[in-house]
């Protein structure tokens, strides 16, 4: 075909498309996202803020759960049961994790330990002195024997329990130390017989020079000389009677399970210098610091998005005022606060409403300003002037348009401040400006405070709160930041 020639196009060679059918728009196939689906999409695939809120939802559980559990209080002490090391019945007999503490020790603290069953094994040496020296495992949560006095009553239901047992090793009562073998015209003799008196455990015979007496048994074997006191009849003496009173040597541990319907003392994360629960504190202790954070931060950002709001939408002259209210409260010291609130209020209310009144009385103002801005940022937006146009009242332009679009800054906000009131807590704890250690109470801050005089020789009392308190200062974090960029409104619809 040349390039002058004429195109000639027919009407008939062309024909309707659909022309009998009639045609609409088409439906949209995907789902309208709104802002809080879409920012829950996108902090969903921020896999190491899911993982921080997965650990921040157990360590809740745990503060919840574990003091049922653990079927102990705060306060719930026993001087017998100190310095216990971390204890699972499951574990028992393997050397991990069942209570028992490898040392050294010279002659005389074997046989005392040895002697009322501390000892579960143990190996001889000598040290450079050419003295003998004991390698032992010995189980922390055997208290030995003590003397301890009963009325009658109390004496007669005991004597009646232990006549019930037949197994030696389970009765209660132990015979009582006979002392009458020492020189008490002596100043060491006199050490000696108070020593007896003072500690029920010396139940075998000592040296002047505090040295343990080994006898040889029948098989050549080497035996502690034990003392005990008996009657002209030669049976053991239990107990010594003193009017409507018993005075008694008594197996402390079979003594507990007597009180505790046959139940042997168990702490999952060892026990403290008081005898105290170290799980069920730390769990109390993660009960106070969140139920702190959590109430504080709510009633901060309630009082923070209210003055906010006032102050950020009316503008002028309400503005003015109202910031140089909240300038003037920023300048107070917070710690000049707690600290008057501890001295003056603290003994009217309890400690806790104290701090979490010295926490309100400031903490609301950061809010408060980050609120203000995001008002000023949207009031003079054009759908507010056209809803304003149309008779909206200000309640209604404050709540239904402007709010809702300042809500993320106000979200990560009010996260971000529940690990920073944890944090004051614990810090205003340990350093005793806030007490807790009255009452059925207790915080992280305070069992670190506790536990740092024994940091070399039981870092079980500090380890478990200190990985407590920074899992969670971690953790609260990154779930704080994962939310900051999930509710940025500039990032609405990336991928």
């Amino acid at each position: 075909m040349k390039k002058n020639d004429n195109i000639k196009i027919n009407k008939e060679d062309f024909e309707f498309v659909q022309n009998d059918k009639k045609l609409y728009d088409q439906k949209f196939e995907t789902k309208r996202i709104g802002y809080f689906a879409d920012a829950m999409q996108r902090f969903s695939q921020n896999k190491g803020s899911i993982v921080a809120g997965v650990i921040l939802l157990i360590m809740i559980m745990f503060s919840v759960i574990a003091p049922f559990v653990s079927g102990y209080e705060a306060q719930t002490r026993d001087d017998f049961y100190t310095y216990c090391l971390p204890k699972v019945q499951l574990f028992e007999g393997t050397g991990f994790w069942d209570g028992t503490k490898t040392e050294v020790t010279n002659e005389k603290f074997f046989a005392y330990y040895e002697s009322y069953g501390a000892v579960r094994s143990y190996t001889v040496g000598e040290d450079e002195f050419g003295e003998k020296q004991y390698t032992i495992v010995r189980d922390t949560y055997i208290a030995g024997c003590v003397y301890k006095t009963f009325s009658a009553k109390d004496f007669v239901a005991m004597d009646e329990y232990d006549k019930s047992i037949e197994n030696l090793e389970d009765k209660i009562f132990q015979p009582l130390i006979d002392t009458s073998w020492i020189d008490t015209s002596t100043n060491n003799g006199m050490v000696l017989e108070n020593l007896y008196k003072q500690n029920a455990n010396y139940s075998y015979k000592l040296t002047m020079k505090m040295a343990p007496i080994f006898v040889t048994d029948d098989d050549g074997n080497q035996v502690l000389d034990y003392c005990y006191l008996k009657d002209d009849a030669g049976n053991y003496v239990y107990s010594k009677q003193d009017g409507n009173t018993y005075s008694t040597r008594l197996n402390y541990d079979n003594y507990y399970k007597y009180l505790h319907n046959g139940n042997s003392p168990y702490f999952t994360l060892g026990s403290d210098q008081y005898g105290r629960d170290i799980m069920t504190r730390l769990a109390i202790g993660g009960r106070l610091s969140l139920t702190l954070g959590f109430t504080v931060s709510l009633v901060n950002i309630i009082l923070g998005v209210v003055y906010g709001a006032i102050e950020g939408y009316y503008g002028g002259a309400t503005d003015i005022v109202m910031e140089r209210i909240s300038e003037i409260l920023s300048e107070v010291p917070f710690m000049i606060v707690v600290t008057l609130f501890s001295l003056y209020l603290a003994d009217v209310v309890n400690p806790v409403i104290s701090l979490f009144l010295a926490f309100v009385v400031t903490g609301w103002i950061g809010t408060a300003a980050t609120t203000r801005m995001q008002f000023y940022r949207y009031k003079g937006q054009e759908y507010v002037l056209a809803a304003r146009t149309l008779g909206a009242r200000d309640s209604r332009l404050i709540f239904k348009h402007i709010l809702p679009n300042a809500v993320g800054p106000i979200i990560t906000s009010s996260v971000l401040m529940i690990p920073s009131v944890i944090f004051s807590e614990s810090s205003l704890s340990y350093l005793k400006i806030i007490d807790f250690s009255t009452g059925n109470i207790t915080s992280i801050g305070t069992m670190l405070s506790e536990g740092q005089a024994t940091f070399m020789t039981y870092p079980n009392l500090i380890l478990w709160p200190a990985i407590f308190i920074s899992l969670l200062m971690i953790c609260f974090n990154i779930f704080g930041n994962g939310l900051r960029d999930a509710f940025n409104p500039q990032l609405r619809g990336a991928e």
